[in-house]
């Protein structure tokens, strides 16, 4: 049997299974338990290096058709086909820096980052969105002006180099569709190619109406379009990174629903500064302070919270800390709900 001690434990489980064996060392007064699905990261690492060569792969198409695009462009003196083409030059750099930013969050953690690298991650989509936003804002003013002063336009050239265009994007989204669920940095890759995709739908519709209509008014037009469309992207892409970096409880997870849960696990009195945030993408983390009655085993009470909290929430990654009830406990635990506390107290 392992020998008594008091303060805090940090263990490392694998998933709701039972906690590691003897040699473990037993808090007798309080207690934590840091747990993580050791199962689920061995094909998440696969995962990863399979979404960063398909990555790599988008990356060298984008930029390579994003050439053909400027030349067109100047060619057909087509807005719409610039404006696709610096999009493009947008998405190769978006893309080159998920590529980074990957490679980065994928390192071992550092002395001084104990979290590792994943928040690099995080930046690059907040990077990626900010730039979507420029370029939909630079698409726009160029759209305006060309409206009011309308310029020939080689629709014909115009639609095949957008066709182009089109097909090289939805190859593109073939080969990051599957790869976008699990990585918001991914994600951000996919939103810029999906925006750019809408893009090449829009000037291969303008190539046709300027072709075959003459209907000049189309090349500005579309542009504008495209422009409302990536800015919609950007916003959601920033918004979800910013959620994050602020620790912002994850928009599929219920506070209080959690501590409602907790509380009706056998032997929690109440609970106090619970906090629930995303380190990275999916890496959903789990703090907080369980009052529990007097004289109760802690590992075992420890063990049913963690089983709880995976199989209702899928949240594997906690630290709980355990207070036997009293009153110098709920003194010394008092704490304030709008800086410790904002989903609940101590019972």
């Amino acid at each position: 049997m392992s020998s008594p001690r008091s303060g805090r434990e940090h263990r490392h489980g694998r998933g709701p299974g039972p906690l590691q064996g003897p040699g473990e060392e037993r808090g007798s007064g309080q207690g934590a338990l840091h747990a993580q699905r050791g199962d689920a990261l061995a094909p998440s690492g696969q995962a990863h290096g399979r979404g960063q060569r398909r990555l790599a792969f988008v990356l060298a198409l984008v930029l390579g058709y994003s050439a053909i695009e400027f030349v067109g462009g100047a060619w057909t003196g087509s807005l719409a086909l610039l404006s696709d083409a610096l999009h493009m030059v947008s998405d190769s750099a978006a893309l080159a820096l998920s590529l980074l930013a990957g490679f980065l969050a994928s390192r071992p953690a550092q002395k001084r980052r104990t979290f590792g690298n994943s928040r690099v991650e995080i930046l690059a989509a907040l990077a990626n969105g900010v730039a979507l936003a420029v370029v939909a804002l630079f698409i726009s003013v160029n759209a305006l002006e060309r409206y009011l002063s309308p310029r020939e336009v080689a629709g014909a050239g115009l639609f095949a180099i957008a066709a182009g265009g089109l097909a090289i994007n939805l190859l593109a989204l073939y080969l990051l569709e599957g790869e976008r669920h699990g990585s918001l940095n991914l994600r951000g890759a996919f939103l810029h190619v999906a925006s750019d995709t809408l893009a090449s739908v829009g000037v291969c519709l303008a190539g046709i109406g300027i072709w075959t209509l003459g209907w000049l008014w189309l090349d500005p037009a579309v542009s504008l379009v495209v422009s409302a469309l990536v800015l919609w992207s950007a916003w959601q892409l920033i918004r979800d990174a910013l959620d994050i970096l602020m620790e912002t409880v994850p928009p599929h997870l219920d506070p209080e629903a959690i501590r409602s849960a907790l509380l009706e696990v056998d032997g929690v009195r109440g609970l106090h500064c619970l906090h629930v945030w995303t380190i990275g993408s999916g890496e959903v983390s789990l703090s907080s302070h369980l009052v529990v009655d007097s004289g109760r085993g802690a590992e075992a009470l420890l063990e049913r919270v963690r089983r709880r909290l995976a199989e209702r929430f899928s949240i594997v990654h906690t630290t709980i800390q355990i207070e036997p009830a009293g009153p110098e406990t709920e003194a010394a635990t008092l704490c304030r709900d709008d800086v410790c506390d904002p989903v609940g107290h101590s019972a």
